[in-house]
């Protein structure tokens, strides 16, 4: 492993943290966080494919798909984050956070710079993959890829075009992808990470790192910080709607709906 490259990895992913802190403090608006954080892992990612010494043909496809991610998915955070307030997710852990809220955004920040680190190193370990270029894994790493930027640049589109209409003030958005997930744009961003586990492959135990960044944004998104703050948040804002999306719909892995039951057991 290319461990000085590693560590400028590190180092500008902790610096673009340290930004993004910044920004927060002055605009009061932590969407640009998450703005700045898939810029940073974008580019960490294209640094990796650029200066190690894997089959030239898998960095290339490597810079593009990682790019592709990092324009789009920080250009949709970016757009919401000009058009709308305060992210509820950060809102509520600042408010609880109270007078030692700036300290501790910032030491939240360094750790969300170690995460995506971690997913980094996965694209770091395809881009080092010396395996003739392309292989059938590499195929199926592409197909993945493509379904997983569509599919969560669909689940977007879908909940912006919601978020215009004048049901979105009181009801839970149910159309498209919605309909089977209540979280499908998340699904879809765990669902791009396991490409990288395809393309680093190889007979090299290393090659195994690759796999932290699914379970890594697998426990994030499911555990800490997509899920269970948002949900907290819609259940605060929409109650009883919310109760009954989340008896009839799947929380993040896309499946059939199910009747909605309500507590006095008359079916809808």
């Amino acid at each position: 492993m290319d461990m000085p490259l590693l560590i400028i990895i590190a180092f500008w992913l902790s610096l673009a943290m340290s930004g993004a802190w910044a920004i927060q403090r002055v605009t009061g608006l932590s969407g640009w966080i998450d703005t700045i954080w898939s810029f940073a892992v974008g580019v960490g990612g294209i640094i990796a494919a650029l200066f190690t010494h894997g089959d030239p043909d898998r960095r290339v496809a490597i810079l593009v798909i990682v790019a592709a991610w990092a324009l789009r998915l920080s250009s949709h955070i970016g757009s919401r984050t000009r058009g709308a307030g305060e992210d509820p997710r950060y809102a509520k852990f600042i408010e609880e956070w109270g007078e030692s809220a700036s300290s501790r955004l910032f030491f939240f920040l360094q750790i969300q710079a170690l995460a995506a680190f971690i997913l980094v190193l996965a694209i770091y370990m395809a881009a080092t993959n010396e395996a003739p270029f392309p292989r059938i894994l590499d195929l199926v790493g592409i197909i993945i890829a493509v379904l997983a930027l569509a599919g969560e640049a669909i689940s977007d589109m879908q909940l912006s075009r919601f978020r215009k209409t004048p049901q979105a003030k009181t009801e839970v958005c149910e159309t498209g992808l919605w309909r089977y997930s209540r979280h499908p744009n998340y699904f879809f961003e765990w669902m791009f990470w396991c490409c990288w586990v395809l393309f680093a492959a190889s007979p090299s135990i290393a090659s195994w790192l690759s796999l932290l960044a699914p379970l890594l944004m697998y426990w994030l998104l499911v555990h800490v910080s997509g899920i269970p703050p948002l949900e907290d948040h819609m259940l605060r804002s929409r109650g009883q709607k919310f109760r009954a999306l989340q008896r009839r719909v799947n929380a993040f892995f896309p499946g059939p709906r199910r009747q909605d039951i309500h507590p006095e057991g008359e079916l809808k």
